[in-house]
């Protein structure tokens, strides 16, 4: 893949074998130094870009793991595409934030583009979706247990125990803060059908909160 002036240092290979392998002592950088490392990556210097991954790679799988519930094995995948995308567009890195934060936002971009691909893709009907009935409310709430507790390990176990459209559509609601017409538009849904899956995932997520 081609970056900024030419071709590229950084491929999905270099990205995991830097990931993997640590070859690369990374330091704590001010913002005037993340410029320096952000020039000599475009320079296509191979040991600045090794340490440009070896910085952040942990922050940017992180980050994703937690909104890739239960798709963990599509993480790697998901890093080497924010550091793809991240390689494209780092001539317009201007400093004005910090550079895992700026890594971060493409991070979000790239986690969304996976949701909204995925629910798509799902495409599961209303008669596919399992039946609840009505019931009162049961503890926790759903906004604080996903978005309070930050995926701790009791409600990280029930998103990998739910249906993938479940676990997706609790995540882009709660954790992205994405409001139902939003999730909507972005899935050439309608709000009524999204509001159904929501019910539905809630339920089954309370259900198996209190068992």
């Amino acid at each position: 893949m081609r970056g900024p002036g030419g071709r590229s240092s950084l491929d999905r290979r270099t990205i995991c074998k830097i990931r993997l392998g640590r070859s690369v002592t990374p330091t704590v950088k001010s913002a005037p130094d993340e410029k320096e490392l952000v020039a000599a990556v475009l320079r296509k210097d191979r040991k600045a870009t090794a340490e440009f991954v070896a910085l952040y790679a942990d922050s940017v799988f992180s980050y994703i793991r937690h909104r890739l519930t239960p798709r963990i094995d599509l993480v790697e995948d998901v890093v080497q595409e924010v550091f793809l995308a991240a390689w494209m567009q780092l001539g317009s890195f201007r400093g004005e934030s910090p550079l895992r934060a700026w890594l971060l936002g493409i991070a979000r971009h790239k986690v969304e583009d996976h949701y909204r691909a995925r629910l798509r893709e799902l495409a599961v009907t209303e008669a596919g979706l399992p039946d609840v009935t009505a019931e009162p409310s049961i503890e926790p709430r759903i906004e604080e247990s996903i978005d309070e507790e930050r995926l701790g390990l009791k409600t990280r176990q029930i998103l990998e125990s739910l249906p993938e459209l479940y676990s997706l559509v609790l995540l882009w609601r709660y954790w992205e803060k994405r409001s139902v017409r939003e999730m909507a538009e972005q899935t050439v849904r309608t709000e009524k059908a999204i509001e159904r899956i929501l019910a539905r995932a809630r339920e089954q997520f309370k259900r198996r909160w209190s068992e």
